[in-house]
């Protein structure tokens, strides 16, 4: 055998080794730790559900989920750093009610949402609790729309950042109502809250988790819930509805995507990690207590609903005049 002919020998193998394919590749998947972005700030719904959830993926999957947080922007700061990240599915987004928001409000966004992201499960919801000062003196929804119409723009209301869930539930409020409120950005709830609280701001719409332990030492005011049912843990709060403004559902949500282009059965065992680690026990005593409920299902399941949640945003968007 000549020199030519040798390095043939050698050459061929390796140049198939790295012709693996998908589903090789998804076998060994993860050989490294994951890294999960959460676009809001540390103690957010979004930063519990990671961490308690990606805990329980970690045992899973045999390698440590890491949870970054990269808040601003309404979490468009976490869903640009994901976009350009690699396809291999070491580096997800938690998204949240947040990027369908963004995507049709938003014209200068360096991403596209969802065209260059891949949905893997949907994980957890909590309802968006209005909550106000004490010191305004209203109990009730319709107390806080006539002390606005009689104060317009005299009352500020906080969110966890510009176009954010938790800001379109104070837009669709002022909408629906015909009442005019100054809106006061935050890089995420728990911050707002801290203001509420040391009344900066008087009037908040905040994930059930962050306000709640608050309003049983009546420190705030909750006034009602943005789910189309009662909330289990707060079963005496009505509804935004029950409270006279029909179809005013703004409940929050969080799942886990990747880039676009993360293979198909890589995708599929991040989907059935995240859902075994929502049977856990352990999970859904972390989470329900603080008023967060476990969703889970298919990864169609979870691009259908996204897709729903497009055509949800953009009618509200357009009726609240928001346009970035």
């Amino acid at each position: 055998m000549n020199l030519l002919q040798k390095l043939s020998t050698l050459l061929v193998p390796l140049s198939l080794a790295g012709l693996a394919s998908p589903a090789s590749l998804a076998q060994d998947y993860p050989t490294k730790p994951v890294h999960v972005i959460v676009g809001f700030g540390a103690g957010s719904t979004a930063d519990i559900s990671a961490r308690v959830i990606g805990q329980r993926m970690s045992q899973i999957l045999g390698q440590q989920i890491v949870v970054e947080i990269k808040a601003g922007a309404g979490s468009s700061l976490a869903a640009e750093f994901v976009a350009r990240q690699p396809n291999d599915g070491y580096t997800l987004l938690m998204a949240t009610i947040a990027n369908p928001i963004l995507a049709v409000v938003s014209t200068n966004l360096s991403y596209n949402f969802p065209k260059d992201f891949a949905p893997i499960v949907r994980l957890t919801t909590t309802p968006n609790i209005l909550v106000v000062h004490p010191s305004i003196g209203v109990k009730s929804v319709k107390e806080l729309i006539a002390l606005a119409k009689a104060k317009p723009d005299q009352l500020s209301f906080g969110s966890s950042g510009s176009l954010s869930g938790t800001h379109l539930s104070g837009e669709l409020l002022k909408v629906m109502a015909g009442i005019k409120m100054v809106h006061v950005p935050y890089a995420g709830s728990p911050q707002a809250v801290t203001d509420l609280l040391a009344g900066r701001i008087q009037v908040l719409f905040s994930p059930a988790s962050t306000v709640l332990q608050h309003v049983k030492e009546g420190k705030l005011v909750a006034l009602a819930s943005t789910e189309a049912k009662r909330t289990a843990i707060a079963p005496d709060l009505p509804t935004m509805v029950e409270a006279g403004l029909p179809g005013f559902e703004t409940g929050l949500w969080f799942g886990l995507m990747a880039p676009a282009g993360t293979p198909k059965p890589i995708i599929d065992k991040l989907n059935r990690a995240g859902n075994e680690a929502l049977k856990a026990e352990d999970v859904g005593k972390a989470l329900g207590p603080l008023g967060i409920d476990l969703v889970g299902g298919s990864v169609d399941e979870f691009a259908a609903y996204l897709g729903s949640e497009m055509k949800r945003w953009a009618t509200v968007a357009a009726a609240a005049n928001l346009k970035k």
